[in-house]
């Protein structure tokens, strides 16, 4: 199989969360410990850091990766999901996997992954940690799927583990209260392996620290120990806390004696995000006069920041093209976008878009009013047309409207 073929026989032939939601969740590790096992074991190689968290996880992996680099270190990359192209989710110093790698090792395994059922995010797991052992990374950031205690990344023994923050999102299957989720991502703290907390709130932290304390793990709360924040070229309101949740780690991991991170790269690397890194869709500007954001935020954690950040620029009309997929909690989100924007409502071309129609009537309800269109092309396209040289579009609402944009 060709490049195409072969991602082509992954999306569609094996279990993937970005496509089909909860059916896809497998609810133990048996799998990619079935999986390592058959390739060796490539995860007992890599010296690594693992990252967690509602939201911000890609952005925290991509500034560490990025510090790494400025360091001087060969850095592995692996993170969920992909905007364009699957080789997005695996690169080493910021350039992606080859395509050949992936048809090898597919062809390779194929009749192995059918034979146990392997999901496709299991399989993209042992990609990853296949090639950076093939590859010699110097140190590989490995950013958790969904969850964490559960998820197949958590079969690593990190040098430091990471936990951005605690939202309701994806209560189906992680629980629907900030200390069942929190219980979940601590999943990945392990027995003596310190642990590094972004953000917390009087319900999550007490679930952080007990199960510190059970594994004997050394837990640094960012939030409270980082005093002076470095800038970063990912300029969104919500980086804050990801650049304090970064500089923390790199603290940690320069006490280990192991990896040495002077300021200057700390400093530079936190600059060089999207040089080093490629790393796109976080408050990235598409456009000016009119000014044109995307973000790829989708729950209320993270919208609420960006709407709030909205609200501080300065323009003459809001535009604001809106697409979801269809286990989103309208009801959370909708109350936190401004009334006074004409919307664009859009399904994005996934199996797990929401219907137009219904989005536009649960807007309705909260006072949001546009028209609908039938892609998210058109509804871009709509909004670039109405708006004038002084006004501001703002696109986003799914990862998978963001992916349907012209990025570049």
């Amino acid at each position: 199989m060709n490049y195409q073929e072969t991602t082509d026989w992954m999306f569609n032939q094996l279990p993937m969360y970005q496509l089909q939601g909860a059916s896809a969740y497998k609810e133990d590790l048996t799998n990619i410990r079935l999986l390592t096992a058959h390739l060796d074991n490539p995860e007992n190689q890599l010296k690594c850091i693992h990252v967690a968290g509602t939201n911000g996880k890609g952005s925290t992996s991509h500034m560490l990766a990025s510090v790494l680099q400025e360091a001087g270190y060969k850095v592995g990359l692996y993170t969920s999901p992909h905007l364009k192209d699957f080789r997005e989710r695996i690169k080493i110093n910021g350039q992606e996997i080859s395509e050949d790698f992936v048809c090898d090792f597919i062809a390779k395994h194929k009749d192995f992954f059918e034979a146990n059922d392997m999901s496709f995010f299991e399989m993209s797991v042992g990609l990853a940690f296949d090639y950076f052992a093939a590859q010699k990374v110097d140190i590989a950031i490995i950013e958790v799927g969904l969850g964490g205690r559960l998820d197949a990344t958590n079969i690593i023994t990190p040098l430091v583990s990471v936990i951005t923050n605690i939202d309701l999102d994806h209560t189906q299957f992680l629980g629907n209260t900030p200390a069942l989720i929190a219980g979940e991502k601590a999943g990945i703290i392990k027995p003596n392996i310190p642990v590094v907390i972004g953000e917390y709130t009087p319900e999550t932290q007490p679930v952080f620290l007990a199960k510190a304390e059970e594994n004997k793990a050394p837990i640094f709360f960012a939030s409270d120990l980082v005093s002076e924040v470095f800038p970063s070229d990912l300029i969104g309101d919500y980086q804050f806390h990801n650049k304090k949740t970064v500089q923390q780690t790199i603290a940690v991991l320069n006490s280990q004696n192991e990896f040495k991170v002077s300021d200057e790269s700390l400093k530079s690397g936190l600059l060089l995000v999207v040089k080093n890194t490629g790393l796109q869709g976080r408050w990235q500007q598409l456009g000016e006069k009119p000014k044109i954001i995307c973000d790829t935020a989708h729950n209320k954690h993270g919208l609420a920041v960006v709407m709030n950040q909205i609200k501080k620029e300065t323009f003459e009309n809001l535009h604001i093209v809106l697409g979801v997929v269809n286990d989103k909690d309208l009801d959370s989100i909708l109350p936190l976008f401004p009334k006074n924007a004409q919307y664009y409502f859009c399904r994005p071309d996934s199996s797990r878009g929401l219907d137009t129609e219904i989005l536009k009537e649960a807007a309705k309800k909260h006072d949001l009013s546009g028209k609908k269109y039938d892609s998210v092309e058109k509804a871009f396209f709509a909004a670039k047309q109405n708006a004038s040289q002084n006004d501001f579009i703002y696109v986003g609402g799914s990862t998978f409207v963001v992916a349907e944009l012209p990025l570049n």
